[in-house]
């Protein structure tokens, strides 16, 4: 079941109280991957007055930043950021695309130089504007050795498109080893699919956590959130407090996780 909370309240009873909550959040229930769907910077821009939607994304983009710094304080080891799906790219006007992809480069090129992050690209590359792509791929090879928090920026993503792309990949090495159509259906795992995702490699994310209210899942981490829990916020993007993201994980420390049970 998930939860639903309020981004409302400040001062410092809300210093305290998150404070106690850090107190409580012993390593062995914090969340290995954390997966965030930062949405509501456009309303956020509208209500506060502002003429366009980029003023939103910037500061939504500087949340980003700052959550990742909390995961990395509480010891989360991988955090996936949902920033530009394929569907935006079709579907987002001209000019507040533009402004969106030139603050993703921003930021992805400030979290490559955190000391110890490592920052991946999951995506589509070469659906993006080469500039940006080139940022993505610099903040990669920027990062590779390093073995802190793992960033995985979700950029041109779509995660039914990446399926599609690991079954591609299977059949394309598959073939490549001289197997027949018959013996890869009969042999075919999930197993497999999972290894030749994007994200091929890591474990899959222990809790996603989304802004602004809405509860759905919108084409992200389809594969890969399969078992994970969800957690959704009443806050605009922007207003994303860190008792907010205490709360989260606080709630998730207390699920009893069945898998599908």
């Amino acid at each position: 079941m998930a939860g639903v909370v309020s981004g409302r309240g400040r001062g410092p009873l809300y210093r305290l109280y998150g404070s106690h909550l850090r107190r409580n959040l012993t390593p062995e229930v914090v969340p290995h991957h954390v997966a965030m769907m930062i949405d509501g910077n456009r309303r956020w821009a509208r209500q506060a007055g502002y003429a366009t939607a980029a003023h939103g994304h910037r500061a939504g983009a500087a949340k980003m930043h700052e959550f990742l710094r909390w995961c990395d304080d509480l010891g989360i080891g991988v955090v996936s950021l949902y920033l530009l799906s394929t569907d935006n790219l079709r579907k987002r006007d001209s000019k507040e695309l533009a402004d969106l992809i030139e603050i993703i480069a921003e930021l992805a090129d400030e979290l490559s130089r955190e000391p110890g992050w490592r920052v991946q690209h999951v995506g589509r590359a070469d659906l993006l504007p080469r500039a940006l792509a080139g940022v993505l791929a610099t903040a990669e090879e920027r990062t590779r050795e390093n073995t802190g928090l793992h960033v995985n920026l979700a950029v041109g993503y779509g995660g039914r498109g990446e399926i599609v792309d690991a079954v591609r990949s299977i059949i394309a090495q598959h073939q490549d080893n001289g197997g027949s159509l018959e013996e890869l259906a009969a042999s075919l795992t999930p197993e497999q699919i999972g290894e030749h995702l994007y994200t091929g490699g890591q474990a899959d994310p222990d809790l996603v956590i989304r802004t602004s209210g809405e509860q759905r899942l919108s084409d992200f981490l389809l594969w890969q959130s399969a078992h994970s829990e969800f957690y959704f916020v009443e806050a605009l993007g922007p207003d994303l407090r860190e008792v907010d993201f205490l709360r989260a994980i606080r709630d998730f420390a207390r699920r009893d996780r069945r898998y599908g049970g």
